[in-house]
């Protein structure tokens, strides 16, 4: 497993779908997963710190989470299969629930929960971006300044 950062959400076109990208912790792979708009939304409203009037989804199960006394240690993609991204949600008290990547990285941004990547989902899905096209992350880091949570349909 490698640790991985989230580099933020943006909408590929020409289909507009949104996708989140991660990267290796200390590492040039980056990993594409495409989300949906709704989930898109959670993950940028955690970006920007974005507190809604009233908890969404994922801050309701963070809050749901600290009224049991339990943490969420880790987020873990384990998998990929016929396009389909999986994770497991790894907890304090040692339970582990599968989820979809997506919901899994929203709720960790809004717990500090680690988020790792299997060594195989890696090498099937990861892109390694050399130094000569860092300035092209650098310039979708740029974009993702000047996104909000609107630009990816209804945000609430």
């Amino acid at each position: 497993m490698k640790q991985m950062e989230v580099v933020g959400v943006r909408v590929e076109m020409p289909s507009n779908q949104p996708i989140v990208l991660l990267r290796e912790a200390g590492g040039d792979r980056y990993l594409p997963i495409w989300i949906g708009a709704v989930e898109a939304t959670a993950i940028a409203f955690a970006q920007q710190g974005v507190l809604p009037a009233r908890p969404l989804t994922h801050d309701l199960f963070r809050d749901v989470l600290d009224a049991l006394h339990v943490q969420l240690r880790a987020v873990n993609i384990t998998a990929l299969r016929e396009g389909i991204f999986y994770a497991d949600l790894v907890f304090s008290n040692g339970v582990e629930v599968s989820a979809r990547p997506s919901d899994s990285i929203a709720l960790a941004l809004r717990t500090g929960a680690t988020i790792f990547a299997s060594d195989d989902v890696l090498e099937e899905a990861g892109v390694e971006i050399p130094d000569e096209q860092e300035d092209e992350v650098e310039k979708f880091r740029e974009f993702l300044d000047t996104i909000s949570p609107e630009d990816f349909g209804r945000a609430g």
